[in-house]
């Protein structure tokens, strides 16, 4: 009686009832996240929401909540998710929880006093140095040429290489902004935001990749051409397109991908190590981390120093060499 009577005073009583676990997520989807977050990641609450939080949690109080429940539902998530799936959870239920925190529903956030799994990372393989003048000596040779080069020399992601427009590329001051990406939602392509405040950056467009370009204009119009009343217009203005003008499907580009990896007779990677090659080229070369960082659109210094240590290796190996020859050694 005393605490009801304090948060009376305190203006933190609630004339509402309590909603449940269920009610209180559906509400924060439509009130918050959907206007906060990307359609893709929205999708992916929503997704998370009605697979795990409700079967589980939906039909507790919301004030009844506590960290054990939260614990019990990780705990049975082991067996079917990974430990990154598990950690995604975790982080939408807490946001989740902070804004009914706010809003007066709930005094605590019972998400914050459980731990998620440990984050478990995964083993890059990006290409040598040697593979990757394969790789490109044979992207060279592809309708599509430029697409891979952008991945393997500045390491945009899928998303991104794909929702690049004309607009984006100034040929004549050899530059490229990153903008947006592209996704599919509702079964419609549609230009995104990029994935952090980071990601949207201007980068500098190498001769290589220049040139790349250049013919991948003369290219398109002439698709267009052969392709008369097929050709869908490229609505988006994208550089990247079917043969009909319509945007690239990323499991096709994968597939794509994989079948210039086999006329190249190189080793199967994901398509995401392309990035992880880009990243690592530039440290071999001496960039410094910090402009690698801001090529790569990450949104910490410590996310590229974690993901590149193999590099570092690398590196300190070849600077024991020059300090050994600072001491006279052979």
């Amino acid at each position: 009686m005393r605490k009801l009577v304090q948060q009376a005073e305190e203006g933190r009583l609630s004339a509402e009832r309590t909603p449940t676990v269920a009610q209180w997520m559906d509400r924060w989807l439509a009130d918050v996240a959907s206007s906060t977050v990307r359609p893709t990641t929205l999708s992916r609450y929503e997704q998370e929401v009605r697979l795990h939080v409700k079967p589980a949690l939906g039909r507790i109080r919301l004030d009844a909540l506590r960290p054990h429940h939260i614990a019990d539902l990780y705990k049975a998530k082991r067996s079917e998710l990974s430990p990154t799936s598990i950690r995604r959870l975790h982080a939408m239920l807490r946001r989740s929880l902070t804004i009914a925190v706010r809003w007066g529903l709930i005094s605590i956030n019972p998400a914050q006093m459980v731990d998620p799994p440990a984050m478990t990372r995964t083993k890059i393989h990006p290409f040598s140095r040697e593979e990757a003048e394969q790789f490109r000596i044979a992207a060279a040779k592809d309708r599509l040429a430029a697409r891979w080069l952008i991945g393997l020399l500045l390491g945009l992601r899928q998303g991104e290489v794909l929702g690049l427009t004309w607009d984006d590329v100034d040929l004549d001051g050899q530059s490229m902004a990153v903008n947006h990406a592209l996704q599919k939602i509702d079964n419609e392509f549609t230009l995104v935001a990029p994935k952090t405040k980071r990601s949207a950056r201007v980068l500098p467009i190498p001769t290589v990749v220049l040139e790349s370009l250049k013919r991948r204009r003369s290219d398109q119009l002439a698709d267009a051409d052969l392709a008369a009343q097929l050709w869908q217009g490229n609505e988006l203005d994208l550089l990247f397109t079917t043969h009909v003008g319509t945007p690239i499907e990323r499991s096709n580009d994968y597939r794509a991908f994989q079948a210039l990896l086999k006329r190249a007779g190189l080793r199967k990677i994901r398509l995401h190590d392309l990035r992880h090659t880009a990243a690592s080229l530039m440290l071999e070369q001496g960039i410094p981390a910090r402009v690698v960082m801001e090529l790569l659109g990450h949104s910490q210094i410590s996310l590229t120093l974690d993901t590149y240590t193999h590099v570092d290796k690398r590196l300190l190996k070849d600077a024991s060499v020059l300090i050994e020859r600072l001491t006279g050694g052979d």
